[in-house]
C-alpha cells in the first residue's frame, strides 16, 4: 500500500510539472492508396472529431497529414513516408495493402515511430511499434466456425475469391467433422459456371468468402442459376456484409448469414456519418453515396485516431514528449515512441510483466504499477477496444445477422471470444419465422401412385390438377396445409420410383432424385424412412409406423374327418385307455374271484346250498367295466371291499376322462381348422417348394440385401438367384402374383400395404408377425427450412388423432374396405351350427354297432336252429323255415319249451325257455 501511495505521488508531481509539454499541433501521418476513399475521409474526420473534443487533448490539435499513393507501389510508399517522417509525424496510419504496409512498417520500426493499421493480417507475430487494430485472423476464424457449429452446418462448400481466403478459414478446414469442398472463383466476373457445378452437386450450404465490392455479383448469378432456394444457406464472412444491398436476395427466401463487428444503426455510428455530410457540404462538395456508409476498414481508423489521441495524452500526463523531425538516412530514432505504442496496448489488457520482453520508458513504468489499480476501457465505433499481451485484438464482439423477409437483416445472436455463440433469438420467433416464410406459399409435392396413398379419381369428367388425386397422403397434406398456411400442387413423379441409389453410379431415381434436384418441396407415399434415404434428403416425424411381414394365400378350411369325434383325445392316449380297460377288467374278475364276498348262494331259498356263485365272470366284468365307463347302469355290483375300491377308483377315472372328452369335443367340433404350410418367415426360409420375393429396389428389397441375420441372408440369396424373377415392379404385381399362384408364392412387403389388401381380397392373408420395425414420413430437400414446420403438424395430427380417422377411411371405409370383415362374420356365425361332416362318424358307429348285433344275431338264430334240428331228428333246412315262420308272425308273443327227445344227452330247453341266465361255479 505504501508503495502504490509512493507511486501515485510521483505520478501526481511529475504530471504538475508537465502540464503543458506537448505541442500545440501535432502532425500525424496517413498513407492511403486510391482505392481506401472512406479510409481516408475517417481519418480527416476523426481528426477533426478529436480536436472539437477538447477532454482529450485539451491544449493541442492534431493536423492530419495525407499521401495518396498508387495501389501497391511499395517504392513510392517509401518515399511517402520518409516525407512524413522529416516534417515531424508522431504516428504513420495506413495504408491498406499488404505489399506497401510491410515496407511502410520496416522504416518505422528503424525509426521507433509507430505505425497504425486497420487491416486484415494473416501474420500471427507483429513488430514492436506495430499495432493493428482488426480482429485477430485465428479469432475471427474461431468465430466462423463456432457460428457454423451453432448452426449444425455438417456439409457445406466453401467458394473464396484469393489465397487469402484459405487462411482465414484455416479453423473451418482442420474441423474433422465436416465434409468441406473448396472451390475458387474464376479471375472473370461470370461466376456462373461454377455455381451451376455447384448447383449440380447437390450442394445446400456455403460458405462466401469474398471481397464486399463482389459479394452481391455472386448472390445475383446465384439467383440466376437457381442456387438460391428455400434448401440453400449461405454464410458470408465478410465483416462489411451489412453494407450490401441484399433485399433483391431477401424475398428468395434463402437464409444468408453473415457477421458485422460495426453496427450502422448505432447512434454513434450515424453521428459519424452526418458529420461526414455536414463537413462536406462546407467544403461545397457533395458526399458521394458510397461514402455514405461507415465499412469496417474505415470505423476502424477513426477508432485508432481516438485510441492514439488518448494514449499521447496520456503520456503527456506521466512525461515531456518532444516530436523530433527524423530522417530515413540517419540513425536517429524516436525516444517517445516505443511508450506512446505500449500505452495504446495497455487499454483494456492486463499489465505488463518483465517477462514480456518489450521495451519500455521509466515514465511507462511508473504509469504501470499507478494503474494496476484501475484500469481504462477504450470504446469506439467497432466496441471495446481491447489488446492480448501479444499486442492483438482477439477480444472483440460480433453481431450474428440474418437475411429477414420483413427487416432484410435482422440481429440474431452476438459471438464473444469467451462465450462463443449465442443466438438471442427465441424458440418462438425461430417458429414465427419459419411459419412466415411458409404462409401462402406453394409446395409441389412428388408422389407416385399406389393405393390407398395416393390414387386417381375415378370421374365421368375430365379432372385437372389437384382434383384427380385422393388417398391418404392427399389428404395428409390437406391437413397439414390447413395448419401451415400453405397451397400445394401433386404431380406425378416420371418413372413412378420411390427412390434407389445405383451401387456403381451413386445417383437417385424417383422422388428422391426431384427432391435432390429441388424440383418438388414434398416427397409423400409410402416412403419408407431409411438411412440411406435419410443420408440423402430430410423426413419429418412419421406418420405410421409399421414393419415388414408376409402376404400369402389364405388357407383353406381343413376338412373335418370322419372319425373327428375322436380327435379330443391323442392316440397314445386312447391306447392308453383300451388299456386301462382291460387291465381293470381282468383285475376286477381276479379279486372278484379271490374275495370270499363274491360268492353267493344263487337260491336264496336253500339255507346250505351244495355250490356257491360268482357273478364277475370275464365277460361279466368286462360289461360291467365298459357300462360304468359310459355311464349306463349295469345289473351287477361288487360286495366285497376290494372289488368296490376298484369300481371306485374306476368310476373317478371315468368322470376325468368323459368330462374332458366333453370339453374338448365342443372344441374340436365347432372350431375350423386351417391348414396352412407356413406360419413365419422362418418356414418359408426352410423349405424350398413356395417361392417368395418383393418389389425390386424397395426399401423391403435392401432390407433383405444388406440384413446381417443368417435367415435373412438365406432368404435374400434364393430370391436373388431364383429363375425365373421372384421379384416385382410393384407391390401391386406381387399381391396379385400371389392370387394367382395358389399357394406357391408368399410376397414380403410393408405390413399397412398388407391390410389394405387383405380387407379386400379375402383370399389373402398376413402370415407371422414383423421383421423389422419401420415408419412412413414425408421427404425434404436435404436442408429444407419446413422440416421442423411439417414435423410439428404431423405431431399435432397424431395427437389430436386425424391420422387414425385418414387411416380407418381408407383402409376399411373407402375402395372397398371392410368387405372381408363381412365375410368373416358370416363365417362366424356358420361356424357354430354342426353339419353332418363333423359327426357323420358317430353315424357310422352306430350303423357299424347295429350292423354288428344283426350279424350276431343271425349266427346265434342259425347255431339254435342247427341245433334243435339234430334233437328232433329233422333236417336243418326245415327247422330254419319253421323258425322263420314263427318269427315273421308277429302275433304270437310267447313260445312253448320244447323237450328234448330220451336219446339226448343234452338239456331238452329250448334257448327261449332256458332256466339257467346265471353263471355257476362249483365249490
Amino acid at each position: 500500500m505504501n508503495i502504490t501511495i509512493i507511486n501515485f505521488l510521483f505520478v501526481f508531481c511529475w504530471c504538475s510539472f508537465q502540464i503543458f509539454a506537448l505541442p500545440d499541433t501535432i502532425l500525424i501521418g496517413g498513407i492511403f492508396e486510391e482505392r481506401d476513399e472512406v479510409q481516408e475521409l475517417a481519418f480527416r474526420y476523426a481528426v477533426e472529431r478529436v480536436n472539437k473534443d477538447r477532454s482529450t487533448l485539451p491544449d493541442s490539435k492534431l493536423s492530419a497529414q495525407i499521401e495518396r499513393l498508387p495501389a501497391d507501389d511499395s517504392f513510392k510508399a517509401s518515399k511517402q513516408v520518409c516525407k512524413l517522417l522529416r516534417s515531424g509525424v508522431a504516428a504513420i496510419f495506413g495504408p491498406q495493402s499488404e505489399n506497401t504496409a510491410n515496407h511502410v512498417q520496416s522504416i518505422c520500426d528503424a525509426m521507433e515511430v509507430p505505425h497504425i493499421e486497420t487491416r486484415w493480417d494473416y501474420k500471427l507475430t507483429r513488430d514492436a511499434y506495430s499495432l493493428n487494430l482488426y480482429p485477430y485472423p485465428p479469432s475471427l476464424s474461431s468465430a466462423y466456425r463456432d457460428i457454423l457449429m451453432k448452426l449444425k452446418w455438417k456439409n457445406f462448400v466453401i467458394l473464396y475469391d484469393s489465397n487469402e481466403g484459405l487462411v482465414r478459414l484455416q479453423n473451418l478446414l482442420k474441423e474433422k467433422t465436416w465434409t468441406v469442398t473448396v472451390r475458387q472463383l474464376p479471375d472473370n466476373s461470370d461466376y456462373r459456371p461454377l455455381l451451376k457445378e455447384i448447383r449440380r452437386s447437390q450442394a445446400t450450404h456455403i460458405v462466401l468468402d469474398v471481397a464486399p465490392e463482389k459479394i452481391y455479383d455472386v448472390l445475383d448469378q446465384a439467383l440466376q442459376v437457381h442456387l438460391m432456394s428455400d434448401y440453400h444457406n449461405y454464410f458470408i464472412t465478410s465483416l462489411d456484409f451489412n453494407q450490401v444491398d441484399l433485399e433483391k436476395f431477401s424475398h428468395s427466401r434463402t437464409n444468408i448469414t453473415g457477421v458485422q463487428l460495426v453496427d450502422p444503426q448505432k447512434p454513434a455510428v450515424e453521428q459519424v456519418v452526418e458529420e461526414w455530410m455536414y463537413g462536406e457540404q462546407r467544403y461545397g462538395r457533395l458526399l458521394p453515396a458510397h461514402l455514405k456508409r461507415v465499412t469496417t476498414e474505415a470505423a476502424l481508423m477513426y477508432d485508432a485516431v481516438t485510441l492514439f489521441a488518448k494514449a499521447l495524452d496520456d503520456l503527456d500526463n506521466s512525461h515531456q514528449v518532444d516530436i523530433d523531425k527524423l530522417y530515413c538516412e540517419g540513425d536517429k530514432t524516436w525516444q517517445h515512441g516505443n511508450s506512446l505504442i505500449n500505452f495504446m496496448k495497455w487499454y483494456g489488457s492486463r499489465p505488463y510483466t518483465s517477462n514480456d520482453g518489450r521495451r519500455r520508458s521509466r515514465a511507462y513504468t511508473a504509469v504501470t504499477n499507478f494503474t494496476q489499480m484501475e484500469q481504462i476501457q477504450v470504446f469506439g465505433l467497432t466496441g471495446l477496444i481491447k489488446f492480448d499481451t501479444a499486442g492483438f485484438r482477439s477480444e472483440f464482439q460480433l453481431d450474428i445477422l440474418e437475411t429477414d423477409p420483413r427487416e432484410i437483416l435482422k440481429k440474431v445472436g452476438t459471438w464473444t471470444n469467451q462465450g462463443g455463440a449465442n443466438y438471442t433469438r427465441t424458440w418462438a420467433e425461430l417458429v414465427d419465422a419459419l411459419e412466415l416464410n411458409l404462409q401462402n406459399r406453394t409446395l409441389i409435392v412428388s408422389t407416385a401412385m399406389t393405393p390407398p396413398y395416393t390414387m386417381l379419381k375415378e370421374s365421368s369428367e375430365h379432372l385437372k390438377g389437384n382434383d384427380r388425386y385422393e388417398g391418404f397422403c392427399f389428404d395428409l397434406i390437406h391437413e397439414i396445409a390447413l395448419i401451415r398456411g400453405f397451397n400445394y400442387t401433386f404431380r406425378e413423379v416420371a418413372d413412378g420410383n420411390y427412390g434407389s441409389k445405383d451401387r456403381n453410379t451413386g445417383e437417385w431415381d424417383g422422388i428422391v432424385r426431384e427432391l435432390l434436384d429441388h424440383k418438388a418441396d414434398l416427397g409423400i407415399v409410402d416412403f419408407t424412412i431409411t438411412y440411406e434415404r435419410e443420408e440423402a434428403v430430410d423426413f419429418s416425424m412419421p406418420f405410421m409406423n409399421l414393419g415388414i411381414s408376409i402376404i400369402y394365400k389364405k388357407p383353406q378350411k381343413k376338412s373335418p374327418s370322419l372319425f373327428s369325434f375322436m380327435s379330443p383325445f391323442s392316440v397314445d392316449v386312447w391306447i392308453y385307455m383300451a388299456t386301462a380297460y382291460l387291465g381293470v377288467s381282468v383285475l376286477l374278475f381276479i379279486l372278484a374271484r379271490m374275495s370270499p364276498e363274491e360268492w353267493t348262494n344263487p337260491y336264496p331259498c336253500i339255507e346250505e346250498p351244495e355250490e356257491l356263485e360268482n357273478c364277475f365272470t370275464v365277460t361279466n366284468s368286462l360289461w360291467f367295466i365298459i357300462a360304468t365307463y359310459l355311464c349306463q347302469g349295469a345289473d351287477i355290483a361288487p360286495r366285497a371291499v376290494s372289488t368296490r375300491i376298484v369300481a371306485g377308483i374306476w368310476w373317478f377315472f371315468t368322470l376325468i376322462m368323459i368330462s374332458s372328452y366333453t370339453a374338448n369335443l365342443a372344441a374340436f367340433l365347432t372350431v375350423e381348422r386351417m391348414d396352412s404350410p407356413i406360419e413365419s418367415a422362418e418356414d418359408l426360409a426352410k423349405q424350398t417348394k413356395i417361392k417368395y420375393g418383393c418389389k425390386m429396389g424397395g426399401s423391403t428389397y435392401s432390407f433383405f440385401r444388406d440384413s446381417s441375420i443368417p435367415t435373412y441372408q438365406r432368404m435374400w440369396s434364393v430370391m436373388s438367384s431364383a429363375r425365373p424373377t421372384v421379384f416385382t415392379e410393384s407391390n401391386d404385381a406381387g399381391v396379385e402374383k400371389v392370387a394367382k399362384a395358389d399357394g406357391q408364392y408368399a410376397f414380403l412387403m410393408e405390413s399397412s400395404s398388407i391390410e389394405y389388401v387383405v380387407e379386400r381380397k379375402c383370399e389373402l392373408t398376413q402370415v407371422g408377425g414383423l421383421l423389422d420395425s419401420k415408419s412412413y414420413g414425408i421427404a425434404l430437400p436435404p436442408g429444407s427450412p419446413f422440416t421442423g414446420a411439417i414435423s410439428s403438424a404431423v405431431l399435432m395430427l397424431k395427437e389430436n388423432g386425424m391420422l387414425h380417422k385418414l387411416k380407418n377411411k381408407w383402409w376399411k371405409q373407402r375402395k372397398g374396405g371392410g368387405h372381408c370383415q363381412k365375410e368373416e362374420k358370416k363365417d362366424a356365425a356358420s361356424a357354430a351350427e354342426l353339419g353332418l361332416e363333423n359327426v357323420g362318424g358317430v353315424f357310422v358307429v352306430m350303423v357299424g354297432g347295429i350292423a354288428l348285433a344283426c350279424v350276431t344275431a343271425c349266427c346265434e338264430f342259425a347255431w339254435k336252429a342247427r341245433k334243435l334240428a339234430t334233437d328232433d331228428g329233422v333236417t336243418f333246412s326245415e327247422e330254419l323255415c319253421k323258425e322263420l315262420l314263427f318269427i315273421v308272425n308277429c302275433k304270437e308273443n310267447s313260445k312253448p319249451v320244447r323237450k328234448k327227445s330220451s336219446s339226448s344227452n343234452t338239456d331238452s330247453s329250448s334257448i327261449y325257455g332256458s332256466t339257467n341266465y346265471g353263471y355257476t361255479d362249483k365249490k
